[in-house]
């Protein structure tokens, strides 16, 4: 029998209400509508305020939800929210333990909170400190280390209770780019090791598109589209450009898959492809079977940005 989806959410709704005369109020999500199947990296993109972090709140039974339904790995987010928090866990980019516990006192207190006996905790421990690279500073006090190295031990303690389903709020925000590299690492393979199903929050396209295999892009509380990276790129015109300077016998570009349009003038030409880390091999094969020498060549990727301004144009 196949595993049924990891989370279904119908109609949600939530509004939050702030001061007293008057009292305002702020639609953080507006009848959302998500199924995400089993064994997954989902991606949640979006820019501050389109809902977000309130989306995987509710997911993770922090906040109670003002309308419709949420349900995560068969159990409601409300009804059955003890039973669910035993099965998941939630990391948050600006992650925070008690400045005085070293790396193994936390994981151990993590430990103790889900009922693990001494024994247990004491051998889970020390596994996740060996996974996230972590055993050298296992004694080191929180405040002593580094930020990618608080990042590293917010994931293994995430891990703790070996969680069906991972909500990750912008794990790597603020990061170095090499620290970054590391955490997607790790957070690439425990879907294929673990069998986690992950829902990862980020600002990032590209990170998007390096860890995710499908993703929604949320805008004031809505989903305003959902796919894979390259294919709401395609659907919305907005590929990779290639750019580079032809020598040789060549007037135009020859027909390939993946290429949404072409443009050459005076010798130079700009391409727009679906996907230019696939398209782009694939081009200069089919140019150098012509006989056509690539000068100056530029690959130029849409960031979320553009991406969200042509969503906002559309909708």
């Amino acid at each position: 029998m196949e595993p049924g989806p990891a989370v279904e959410i119908t109609d949600l709704s939530k509004t939050f209400v702030s001061g007293f005369m008057p009292r305002r109020r702020k639609a953080a999500l507006r009848g959302v509508t998500l199924t995400v199947p089993t064994g997954l990296i989902f991606g949640i993109l979006g820019p501050n305020g389109a809902g977000k972090t309130t989306l995987l709140s509710v997911l993770a039974t922090l906040l109670l939800p003002g309308g419709g339904r949420a349900r995560a790995l068969g159990l409601d987010v409300v009804r059955d929210a003890p039973r669910l928090r035993e099965r998941i866990n939630m990391v948050s980019g600006n992650a925070n333990f008690l400045w005085s516990l070293t790396p193994k006192e936390v994981l151990e207190f993590y430990g103790r909170c889900y009922g693990l006996d001494r024994a247990t905790r004491t051998r889970k421990a020390g596994a996740l400190l060996e996974l996230f690279e972590l055993r050298e500073h296992a004694r080191v006090p929180y405040m002593d280390l580094s930020t990618g190295l608080k990042q590293r031990l917010a994931l293994a303690k995430a891990l703790v209770n070996e969680p069906d389903l991972l909500l990750l709020d912008e794990p790597t925000v603020g990061l170095d780019p090499d620290i970054a590299i590391r955490i997607r690492q790790a957070i690439a393979a425990l879907p294929r090791d673990r069998g986690v199903t992950i829902l990862l929050t980020t600002h990032d396209m590209r990170e998007a598109e390096q860890l995710c295999d499908e993703i929604i892009f949320l805008r004031d509380g809505q989903i305003h589209a959902r796919g894979t990276a390259a294919a709401i790129k395609r659907d919305l015109g907005l590929g990779d450009m290639i750019t580079f300077r032809m020598e040789g016998a060549a007037d135009g570009l020859p027909p390939l898959p993946g290429l949404l349009k072409a443009q050459v003038a005076d010798g130079r030409v700009k391409c727009l492809v679906d996907d230019a880390r696939e398209r782009l091999p694939e081009l200069l094969r089919a140019l150098q079977a012509r006989g056509v020498i690539v000068r100056d060549l530029q690959v130029r990727e849409p960031d979320l940005e553009t991406v969200f301004v042509e969503l906002a144009r559309l909708s």
